[in-house]
């Protein structure tokens, strides 16, 4: 099957270039639309592309240029209103997935209004509220979106004082902002926000140079503030969209075939139209169905006789072999460095390893989900993507039908991990919508969604590299195919290099997945680097750190080592490794101890620690559960998650036949978590989860004696 072309073309973009998502933060909004919406109080533009476009070009240098400049608008924007009560409303395309990005930016506008969080609303992924936003991925929220809204309340901030200055009748320098009151140097006169923002309508701009408050002078971010909305999600009163109703709805099903790639022989829908309330879609291959409730959807479903023919495909014994014959050069590697052959020459022992990667499924506790609904020509989607303005381009381009014509809403989520990208399931819920005329729920079974939704790439890894006697790697040569350049390049000091990534055709669609290929490079180039320590009789973390002059690595590692214990003695049957690595300009190192029964074979984690660097913490409770929320999906991939296909049929469609995390697979986990007030924050999301498997990997070397260099673990081990 042909991959997301375009996805992954993206995605390898984010990976050679690092802030490919700012150009396409392309904010624009109709300001005759917002002032008809938001009929009262203070409404604020931002214009900040010159920021990003130097921040674009700071990063990138003369090589992240180009196409994606073009891209950068000449103004974008995140907006604030703030209404005739006070209440300040917050409009952002970031979609909440868990992640809990609500809060964190929500912290950052309470920061600059010097407001409490309860009195901030957060608006979120609709596209006809909020401005544009490529989409909540690649760890950007923090890094990106809350400086363009701290920016935007700390203009707000300025432009009120000065207004209530003018009410007040005093200077603008004498109003201090102290409990969501605007007083004068005295106290003796106040304003509320309320009595400030009524009956105004204001748009604008806001100065560039605004001044927003340093790090140390944080009193609302940097705090373990609360989850916004955490009530409604403990208690179930939260609705995602696969507990969304609207009147009249009706609930849909796509009739698919057993295998990919599949062409449709023959359908008899004729039973199943006789059911009484049922409508039949039939366009092309595509057969959907819709009924007033699930039992009658399912029986029309079974009363369709179809027939699918498949082509024959690929399966899961062929999959390496393949990925290595059919690969071209791709984008994301590094230009050569110094000489292979010269960095060779200068070796006193050399080493030449493959490492492989499984695909693997997000399996997100929410399947796809989507409620469409036509009314007045136009198209309203409720659905669960990372993507809200990709969801509504696709959708525009498929019903063929103006962007504007086309609204999409995200509710809150419940996860992605980088699958929720594409909406196949909204457009395939508008279909049926349309043609029943009625609005359509669609949600995803298991099945389909382990059957349907692209995977983590798989990959082949291929590292030959030179050490000296003394732990020096001379030479460092890597070439990995299909599953991406996300942290290809590496952190170590190695003099002579050579690093490609190479394009392959898979055999079973593949897109994002969390952290990306960050993930399968980690793996190979740590588990390569304990396996170098081993052949020059070095220890693992003395190893790493020779070579390595990269500061902030050398402090997570340094950091895990040190709360692990590294170095002290392990019984029999047990063993211990450390890996560290780096990701969306964080920085994390992991160091696990497992056991393996001599047996059965069967490896236990014993215990974990993880040391984690993001520049300045925003949220530290919420930080601590992302990256323990990440070890624990980590567990997953390392020791057991792997998709088995044969000839174009998934195998693993099921929770029962697809194994992922357990409450007993859990052992005890230790955050450490570095707080560099000196840094910019960074996102938190993704680079938490390349650690584990390389440690793991060597963990189970030194109990067991065996070498393991492909993912999942677990299978492999003999």
């Amino acid at each position: 099957m042909k991959p997301l072309d375009d996805e992954l073309e993206i995605e390898l973009e984010i990976e050679r270039y690092e802030l490919f998502a700012d150009p396409l933060y392309n904010f624009t909004f109709n300001r005759r639309q917002f002032l008809k919406v938001f009929s009262g109080g203070i409404a604020l533009l931002v214009p900040m592309s010159n920021l990003l476009v130097a921040s674009a070009q700071q990063e990138q240098g003369e090589s992240g240029r180009g196409r994606f400049d073009q891209r950068v608008p000449n103004e974008i924007g995140a907006w604030i209103h703030i209404d005739e009560a006070g209440t300040v409303s917050v409009f952002t395309g970031k979609v909440e997935l868990g992640q809990n990005i609500r809060t964190s930016l929500a912290q950052a506008v309470a920061e600059e209004l010097h407001v409490s969080i309860e009195s901030v609303r957060m608006v979120m992924a609709d596209t006809d509220l909020t401005p544009f936003d490529a989409g909540t991925f690649g760890s950007r929220s923090i890094p990106f979106m809350a400086p363009q809204l701290r920016k935007a309340a700390a203009a707000a901030r300025e432009t009120l004082v000065a207004l209530a200055a003018d009410q007040l009748k005093v200077a603008p320098a004498e109003v201090r902002i102290v409990n969501a009151r605007f007083v004068n140097h005295d106290a003796s006169k106040s304003l509320s926000f309320a009595d400030v923002a009524k009956g105004r309508k204001l748009v604008k701009a806001i100065p560039a140079d605004v001044t927003i408050t340093a790090v140390k002078d944080w009193t609302i971010a940097g705090k373990s503030v609360p989850k916004v909305g955490a009530r409604d999600f403990v208690t179930g009163k939260h609705e995602y969209t696969s507990d969304m109703k609207r009147p009249g709805m009706l609930f849909g099903r796509v009739v698919r075939a057993a295998a990919m790639n599949s062409t449709l022989v023959s359908a008899d829908t004729k039973a199943a139209e006789a059911i009484s309330g049922v409508t039949v879609v039939r366009d092309g291959d595509f057969i959907g169905l819709a009924a007033p409730d699930p039992q009658t959807l399912a029986r029309a479903e079974k009363a369709i006789a179809v027939h699918w023919k498949a082509p024959g495909q690929t399966s899961a014994a062929q999959l390496f072999e393949q990925l290595k014959r059919e690969s071209s050069p791709g984008r994301g590697g590094a230009r050569p460095v110094g000489s292979i052959a010269d960095g060779m020459a200068q070796a006193d022992k050399k080493l030449s390893q493959a490492y492989t990667v499984a695909y693997i499924a997000h399996a997100p506790l929410e399947p796809r989900a989507a409620v469409a609904e036509w009314k007045d020509n136009k198209l309203t989607v409720w659905t669960g993507t990372q993507r809200p303005f990709g969801v509504r381009s696709e959708l525009a381009e498929a019903f063929r039908i103006p962007e504007e014509n086309v609204r999409v809403i995200v509710p809150d989520t419940g996860s992605g991990y980088g699958g929720k990208h594409s909406g196949e399931c909204a457009i395939e819920a508008a279909r049926i919508a349309r043609a029943s005329g009625k609005p359509v729920k669609l949600v995803w079974t298991r099945e389909e969604e382990f059957k349907w939704a692209y995977f983590r790439p798989a990959g082949v890894i291929e590292v030959s590299s030179g050490v000296k006697n003394d732990g020096t790697v001379t030479a460092w040569e890597f070439h990995n195919f299909n599953s991406g350049a996300s942290a290809i390049q590496s952190k170590y000091a190695f003099p002579n290099q050579n690093i490609q990534f190479h394009n392959s055709q898979s055999p079973l669609r593949q897109g994002s997945y969390r952290g990306l290929a960050a993930t399968a490079n980690h793996f190979a180039r740590e588990v390569h680097m304990d396996e170098l320590a081993q052949l020059v009789g070095m220890d693992a973390v003395a190893f790493r750190l020779k070579n390595t002059q990269d500061q902030r690595l050398k402090a997570v590692l340094e950091a895990a080592a040190q709360a692990f214990g590294w170095g002290a003695k392990r019984p029999a049957g047990r063993g211990a490794g450390i890996a560290c690595g780096f990701e969306k300009g964080s920085y994390v190192a992991t160091a696990a101890e497992v056991s393996v029964d001599p047996k059965t074979k069967k490896v236990k984690l014993e215990r974990v620690v993880a040391s984690f660097e993001c520049g300045a913490i925003v949220n530290p409770v919420h930080l601590h559960n992302q990256v323990e929320g990440a070890v624990v999906q980590a567990i997953g991939g390392a020791l057991f998650e792997t998709i088995d296909f044969q000839n174009g049929e998934i195998l693993t469609a099921k929770f029962s036949r697809y194994r992922v995390p357990r409450f007993s697979d859990v052992p005890p986990i230790e955050i450490v978590l570095l707080d560099r007030k000196d840094s910019p924050s960074a996102g938190a999301g993704e680079t938490p989860i390349v650690g584990l498997a390389p440690a793991v990997s060597t963990a189970i070397f030194e109990a067991t004696g065996q070498r393991l260099r492909s993912l999942p673990l677990v299978p492999n081990l003999s």
